[in-house]
């Protein structure tokens, strides 16, 4: 297989279940920098049986700077962020060769469908999202510690092709990460100076949010998990601000 000159980064914790299949369908690229936050699975092993380049850091909470010290090490001018549950499908794989090739100054967006073992998500709050992925490293550096965010000064456009995503393994794995993203939220807010009202924040706002992603974003065209997805997604906003307002009050005690 003829690899273009292209670094896929995969930030990785213990994902051995999901390695292999990401992996794979990254396999035309030259280089794949898998950045091991301490991981006591096989993911190691795993991403040597590829080839992958091994590079050990502890996260710290810090997603940017753990993607910024991958994209540092990359040997290649282009580089792919790649998450350890995501797939690129074939049609992908053939527009991002084409990118590579065309060497056009672009920092690509491309959409992520979610898949799950009971079907698709395909409206709602896990609605397709674009994010943009594929750029030259010298263009780009990542900010924020939670939901971090690409600064890339190149323009922007979309690739057609779709990443495949299978976020959540299990429910317990979806309210883990609801817990760590809604402290980590209240805390930022409260350093940001951020108000939170009992009927603003307790009450509207998560009802607002259940109502926007299940109605206006259609997540009722995708059955039970619509629901239960939308029903979660107003429970993690009423969770964030309940954390925010014991925070402002209480100093984060009930």
């Amino acid at each position: 297989m003829n690899k273009i000159p292209l670094s896929v980064i995969v930030l990785a914790y213990n994902e051995e279940e999901n390695l292999t299949d990401c992996l794979k369908s990254a396999s035309f690229a030259s280089e794949i920098i898998l950045v091991d936050s301490g991981s006591t699975d096989k993911s190691d092993d795993i991403a040597k049986a590829f080839g992958c380049r091994i590079l050990q850091r502890p996260l710290n909470g810090d997603y940017s700077a753990q993607r910024n010290f991958a994209i540092a090490n990359a040997s290649n001018e282009w580089v792919m962020m790649l998450d350890a549950d995501e797939r690129i499908t074939k049609e992908l794989a053939e527009e991002i060769k084409e990118a590579v090739r065309s060497n056009d100054d672009i920092c690509w967006k491309i959409s992520r469908e979610n898949h799950f073992v009971e079907g698709r998500v395909l409206h709602g709050v896990l609605r397709p999202d674009k994010v943009e992925r594929l750029f030259k490293k010298n263009n780009a550096k990542y900010e924020g510690l939670v939901h971090e965010r690409l600064q890339c000064s190149s323009p922007k456009k979309e690739l057609q092709g779709r990443l495949i995503h299978f976020p959540y393994k299990s429910w317990e794995i979806h309210l883990d990460k609801m817990n760590r993203y809604t402290t980590m939220l209240a805390k930022k807010y409260a350093s940001q100076g951020k108000k939170c009202g009992f009927l603003s924040g307790i009450i509207v706002k998560p009802v607002w949010a259940f109502v926007k992603t299940y109605f206006v974003h259609l997540g009722f065209l995708d059955g039970k998990l619509g629901f239960e997805f939308c029903l979660l997604h107003g429970f993690y906003t009423l969770e964030k601000y309940i954390k925010l307002r014991s925070i402002i009050r209480f100093n984060g005690r009930i």
